[in-house]
C-alpha cells in the first residue's frame, strides 16, 4: 500500500524499445545490486525517501494524457508491485518496469525492460518475462556478459547494447562496430540526456 518513493515525473522515455514515448515516471528507492557506475546512487537508500501510499501514485501517474507509467528504481523490485499495477491497470495505465531481475517478479506488466548486472545477476525465471534485454556496455568485457544473458531470453526479446554514459566516447566505436558483426543487437542511447530532458 505504500512505496518508498525517490521521485515521480512526467516526461519522454530515452532508453530502449520505448525511446520517445511519453510516460509518467515512478522512480522507487532502494537498491541491492550497487553498480559502481550508475548515474543514481542517492536512489540505494530507501530509508531516506518518504513512503507514499500508492493510491497517490497511482492517481498521478493516471492523471496525464500517455495513460502509462515506467517503474524504475533503484531496484523497484525490492517490493511487491502487485497493487500498483492492478490500479494502474483498473485507470487505463500501461505498466512498464525497468528491472535488473535480482529479486521476484511481482506485478502485472505490459513491457518488461530486463538491464542484467554481473554482480547481482537476475532470477532465472525473469529471462522468459523479458520483452527487452538491454545490457550496460561499460568495458570490453561486457560484451561478453551481454552475450551470456542473450541466450537465455526467449527468441521473441529485443536485444539492446547501450553504452554507459561516463564511457559513452570510448565504448560507442565498439558497440557499433560489434553490432555490425552481431545484427541481432540494437544500439540504446540514453537520449534523454543528449536532449537534457529528465
Amino acid at each position: 500500500m505504500e512505496l518508498p518513493l525517490m521521485e515521480e515525473f512526467y516526461s519522454i522515455q530515452g532508453e530502449g524499445h520505448n525511446t520517445g514515448q511519453a510516460a509518467y515516471f515512478a522512480r522507487i528507492g532502494g537498491c541491492d545490486v550497487g553498480c559502481h557506475w550508475c548515474d543514481v546512487k542517492e536512489a540505494w537508500n530507501a530509508r531516506v525517501f518518504s513512503q507514499v501510499r500508492t493510491d497517490i501514485i497511482i492517481e498521478h501517474a493516471s492523471s496525464y494524457p500517455a495513460k502509462a507509467i515506467v517503474v524504475t528504481g533503484g531496484e523497484p523490485l525490492m517490493y511487491n508491485l502487485n497493487y500498483l499495477c492492478r490500479g494502474m491497470q483498473e485507470k487505463g495505465v500501461r505498466c512498464f518496469l525497468e528491472t535488473s531481475g535480482s529479486h521476484p517478479l511481482s506485478g502485472f506488466w505490459d513491457w518488461i525492460c530486463l538491464s542484467p548486472k554481473k554482480d547481482f545477476p537476475p532470477l532465472p525465471a525473469i529471462y522468459h518475462q523479458a520483452h527487452e534485454l538491454k545490457v550496460i556496455i561499460h568495458e570490453p568485457v561486457d560484451f561478453n556478459w551481454a552475450e551470456e544473458n542473450a541466450i537465455r531470453v526467449h527468441q521473441n526479446c529485443l536485444l539492446y547494447l547501450q553504452p554507459e554514459w561516463s564511457s559513452r566516447q570510448l565504448m560507442m566505436p565498439m558497440i557499433i562496430n560489434y553490432i555490425k558483426d552481431h545484427p541481432k543487437w540494437k544500439i540504446s542511447l540514453q537520449s534523454h540526456k543528449f536532449m537534457h530532458i529528465p
